[in-house]
């Protein structure tokens, strides 16, 4: 009787943590999908975003992802390509060049940025426009930020693998020099 209590109690934790060990490649698969989006898939989904947030109706909201993702990929090919030198170690010819190809690269951005102003023009209003500037530039700066942690947006790891938290290094290093004041208590809180 103990063999067959010994065997299904092995057999039930087997299956459990079968279970539990597919469960986490499942999830750990639908991280990865979410952080191997394409370029062109990030760009539908923030036009999708941006017209949620303008409230365009279902017609408009098609020509504005259309439009948005068609943008977002002439930007993409506007990039530059080359190597990025130290400028220390950059003559002041190389350094010069530089200067003037980032004047051209951002002249290059403006004319788009004009010829899709353009376009939006025809099936949405200034302030809507706008509106889409202020939403892509949100997103760039929540991207970069996003940048300045992991490739999950989190704060990187410390020693111990887990976030770092923001506390001072030993007394006089934080906001408070190691010395905290009371909270007082509300006023209708009771002893």
């Amino acid at each position: 009787m103990k063999k067959v209590f010994s065997i299904m109690l092995t057999a039930i934790l087997m299956v459990a943590f079968s279970t539990a060990v597919s469960a986490q490649d499942n999830n750990n698969a639908q991280q990865h999908k979410r952080q191997r989006m394409s370029r062109e898939q990030m760009a539908e989904m923030q036009a999708k975003h941006i017209s949620r947030q303008l409230g365009l109706d279902d017609a408009t909201s098609q020509k504005f992802i259309e439009t948005f993702s068609a943008y977002q990929k002439e930007v993409w090919a506007l990039r530059p390509q080359g190597k990025h030198q130290k400028k220390a170690e950059m003559t002041d010819a190389e350094v010069e060049k530089a200067i003037k190809d980032q004047f051209e690269h951002s002249q290059k951005i403006l004319s788009l940025r004009q010829d899709y102003y353009k376009k939006y023009s025809k099936f949405l209003t200034p302030k809507q426009i706008q509106r889409v500037y202020e939403l892509e530039k949100q997103a760039m700066n929540r991207l970069s930020k996003r940048g300045k942690g992991n490739a999950a947006g989190r704060p990187q790891a410390g020693k111990n693998g887990r976030p770092q938290a923001g506390k001072p290094n030993g007394p006089g290093k934080g906001k408070h020099d190691g010395k905290f004041q009371r909270q007082s208590k509300p006023q209708n809180a009771k002893d």
